[in-house]
């Protein structure tokens, strides 16, 4: 059995002049990522292969995450492939993760993990929002050959407000 749990970079900033790559969180967004990061400790085991976007505003995410959730920030492995909205090419990275491990988590970008847990979810969901946090369950032994998982935790910030 194979566990994935995907989270939305928290808000980010537009209006600073930097190339979209480059935009930081907002104060706004730093908060939620807190708020939700400090409410799902229950969900997060203690073998857990973290990557995480090598995007601005998706590894300021995965810090805040990793604080809350005391695993070290050395154990994030920052992944420029990750910066993606494509789900396509999200489902061939999660696809390629080691099969020694039973829970990847991923911090990345819309529209791929909204269209992606759509995809292998069983729960539609309109929109994953910024600090959103998704787990899905599959029962299959090999990352390769995921498909048809079960929902099974869905946190957005304004549900814990």
């Amino acid at each position: 059995m194979k566990q994935l749990l995907l989270i939305r970079h928290a808000k980010s900033s537009r209006e600073a002049p930097l190339r979209d790559y480059y935009r930081p969180l907002t104060s706004k967004g730093v908060q939620d990522a807190h708020l939700v990061s400090s409410h799902i400790s229950s969900h997060i085991t203690n073998k857990i292969l973290v990557w995480s976007s090598a995007a601005k505003r998706a590894s300021e995410t995965a810090l805040i995450f990793a604080q809350n959730l005391s695993f070290p920030k050395e154990n994030i492995e920052f992944k420029e492939e990750l910066y993606t909205f494509d789900d396509v090419k999200l489902e061939q990275i999660i696809k390629s993760c080691s099969n020694e491990w039973e829970h990847l988590m991923i911090f990345g970008h819309n529209e791929a993990i909204t269209h992606f847990v759509n995809k292998f979810g069983n729960i539609f969901i309109d929109n994953v929002c910024t600090s959103g946090f998704v787990t899905i369950l599959f029962e299959q032994e090999t990352w390769n050959d995921i498909n048809n998982g079960i929902t099974k935790t869905i946190v957005f910030p304004k549900d814990l407000k």
